[in-house]
């Protein structure tokens, strides 16, 4: 935990979280530009052609402490570019000559981990990294081989991880980062003592990386166990709504009413993209027809 000597903002929510404290560490640099970071020729290459032009506010503040080996608790909101951030500042860290795990990414669901890998695998595809989805469901032969055959970074549920670890499959003596993405649903909803089982076969020096949309101060309290001195960069949990998201509802009293409703949301509002949900196929084919006729770029699929 970082001592009250740093130099640290303190922010105190409202009343019905008076006991809830969040801070941001003043010293985090912003730095505007990919460019900027002192990041590899191959890793930028891979950041531009996957589509990034401008790093976001979180990876503006977060990737260099990451890449300087700082243990780091970074919050900011859905959307912002969370998995890129950790995964530009674990490409930046590895060695590719040394075909051994080195970066241990735990996510609270199997899609998750894969999402991540995919990440991974696309900003550093100049990089000829190896990154395996360990996660449950899976054929336990297929982990098996891909882990013999060497991967720079391991993607998983804590579980699944935890079972190669075990098996010693998953070796971990040249693993020298651990990140914990969903952060509060790891720690929150049952994964805490999985997560410790994990970081006891780690290395002493293994620097932790906690990244997540939302971190009550319970879950910044079970930090302290396995990290050391961390910079924090965080948001108030009321200013995590989405910006540019306008939030609201209409009552509408009668079934048929509801098409009609749309089409007044359509003609006050400017809409240039929408999610439109409906709880039959007949709506879907409807809305479907009446935004045609509107002249609207559409897509439909239904869940079976």
């Amino acid at each position: 935990m970082a001592s009250s000597s740093t130099n640290i903002k303190r922010t105190i929510l409202n009343e019905d979280l008076s006991n809830v404290e969040f801070e941001t560490s003043e010293d985090v640099e912003v730095i505007p530009t990919f460019d900027s970071m002192g990041l590899r020729e191959e890793l930028l290459r891979g950041i531009y052609a996957y589509g990034f032009e401008k790093p976001s506010a979180i990876q503006q503040r977060s990737i260099k402490p990451i890449v300087k080996g700082r243990d780091v608790i970074a919050q900011a909101q859905s959307g912002t570019g969370k998995t890129a951030t950790f995964s530009i500042s674990i490409l930046q860290s590895l060695d590719t000559q040394l075909r051994e795990t080195q970066v241990l990414c735990l996510s609270p669901t199997r899609e998750l981990a894969v999402q991540i890998q995919k990440v991974i695998l696309a900003l550093g595809d100049y990089m000829n990294v190896q990154c395996h989805a360990c996660i449950g469901g899976t054929n336990l032969g297929e982990d098996i081989r891909k882990l013999d055959y060497g991967q720079h970074v391991v993607s998983g549920t804590p579980g699944r991880v935890f079972d190669m670890i075990r098996r010693r499959t998953l070796r971990t003596r040249s693993i020298k980062m651990l990140v914990l993405d969903e952060a509060d649903e790891m720690l929150n909803k049952g994964f805490k003592e999985q997560i410790y089982d994990v970081y006891r076969y780690l290395p002493p020096a293994t620097q932790v990386v906690l990244i997540s949309a939302t971190l009550p101060h319970e879950i910044l309290e079970m930090t302290s166990k396995f990290m050391t001195d961390p910079i924090r960069i965080l948001v108030k949990r009321d200013e995590l709504t989405l910006e540019g998201i306008k939030q609201f509802f209409v009552a509408v009293e009668r079934e048929e009413w509801k098409f009609d409703t749309l089409c007044d949301l359509y003609d006050t509002l400017t809409i240039t993209q929408a999610v439109i949900f409906c709880n039959t196929k007949r709506k879907v084919r409807i809305s479907d027809i009446f935004l045609r006729f509107l002249d609207q770029n559409v897509f439909f699929f239904f869940l079976k």
